[in-house]
């Protein structure tokens, strides 16, 4: 049975940039994500317009990506390949502006394509999330689209375990 998804898999998210008026900014847990509005974040290179990060990263996500964290681009490869049961290659490839990254699956080989044009540290945060979508996402995007789960939810779950997989990386400056 081959299977075929071509998946672009990054939709540009709402930005709040300030607390609404009258409410007092919330302070930051101690384990929160840094603030992409900081300048010192790496933001708005190449015109793209980077996600805040979530409040929380769930337990699921932190898990899953574990075993991912702090990976070469070749360690990437060996362990998708042996999570997916395909021959994986991993390129970095000037993409249309406001496309990160997207992945195709056909037969027994896939390719997972990230923007160039994308600061470093968000090549591996599209990396991880094509990554989430190839391994556990198996049945494609027609598949999906037929069940009750909203397309959403699984933008969202690929989100949160990218998020937890760079988020290491993310604080050590990023510069891989």
């Amino acid at each position: 049975m081959s299977s075929a998804s071509s998946t672009p898999c990054w939709r540009t998210g709402t930005r709040r940039t300030r607390p609404a008026r009258g409410r007092k900014p919330r302070r930051r847990a101690q384990n929160a994500l840094p603030d992409p509005a900081d300048p010192t974040d790496k933001k708005g290179a190449g015109g793209f317009d980077f996600p805040d990060p979530p409040e929380t990263i769930p337990d699921w996500a932190r898990r899953d990506a574990e075993a991912w964290r702090r990976l070469s681009l070749f360690d990437l490869e060996v362990k998708a390949e042996a999570s997916s049961g395909l021959e994986v290659e991993i390129r970095n490839v000037d993409l249309p502006e406001g496309v990160w990254g997207l992945h195709v699956a056909r037969g027994d080989r896939a390719r997972l394509c990230v923007n160039s044009r994308l600061p470093r540290i968000w090549q591996r945060f599209a990396l991880f999330h094509e990554l989430y979508h190839l391994v556990y996402h198996t049945e494609g995007e027609r598949f999906w689209q037929q069940t009750f789960q909203p397309m959403s939810r699984f933008e969202s779950e690929a989100d949160l375990f990218a998020w937890a997989a760079v988020w290491p990386e993310w604080g050590e400056g990023g510069d891989f």
